[in-house]
């Protein structure tokens, strides 16, 4: 399902034409985003995948350079879940699974409109991801890490009357750093929504 999404995503963006471009947005924006999050961790130790499913949301800010028919842009974003992957019985791990909570991002993004009011863009840029091991006795402080990774997306914007306007946004993170020395690589995949204002 996550990907038949997202190569549908992908193929309307490639759909479009120059001929439907029109002028694309520019100016600062603030925004909340909520959506769905999936998260994969691939264990170094017992060799197993452990997975889980939760919502996610956050607030979005950033600043947009209007090219014409095309723009680019920088962007942050803070946003939590409540993950929380665990080993399957009889793993024989050393704790019983993995939660994830806040993550942290910056980066830029870049797009055209496709027709008024109706952009398409990519994003890609700095990630971090809070995560705490867990065991049936709770959680293990010495195992919560910050975890630095990649992240990469794309979505479309859509203007809404006044300074509104709604996103449609895929994203995937990879992390790679702290907690693929102690947990495994971890990924999360996330499909929201949002809601902000333009200035």
């Amino acid at each position: 399902m996550k990907k038949f999404l997202v190569t549908a995503a992908l193929g309307a963006g490639m759909l479009a034409t120059p001929a439907l471009a029109q002028d694309a947005p520019g100016g600062f924006h603030v925004g909340a985003i909520a959506g769905f999050e999936g998260v994969d961790v691939e264990t170094a130790g017992p060799g197993v995948t452990l997975d889980s499913d939760a919502a996610v949301y956050g607030v979005t800010a950033g600043y947009d350079l209007s090219l014409g028919s095309a723009f680019v842009g920088i962007e942050g974003e803070i946003s939590t879940s409540d993950n929380s992957a665990q080993f399957p019985s009889g793993a024989g791990a050393a704790y019983d699974g993995l939660d994830t909570s806040g993550q942290y991002y910056i980066g830029a993004r870049a797009g055209f409109a496709l027709t008024p009011g109706i952009a398409a863009y990519g994003k890609v840029g700095y990630t971090s991801l809070d995560t705490s091991a867990f065991t049936s006795a709770g959680s293990l402080d010495e195992l919560e890490e910050n975890s630095g990774g990649f992240r990469f997306g794309g979505g479309l914007q859509i203007g809404l009357p006044g300074p509104l306007e709604a996103r449609l946004e895929y994203r995937r993170s990879r992390y790679d750093d702290s907690a693929s020395g102690d947990f495994g690589e971890v990924t999360t995949d996330q499909f929201v929504a949002g809601l902000g204002l333009r200035f």
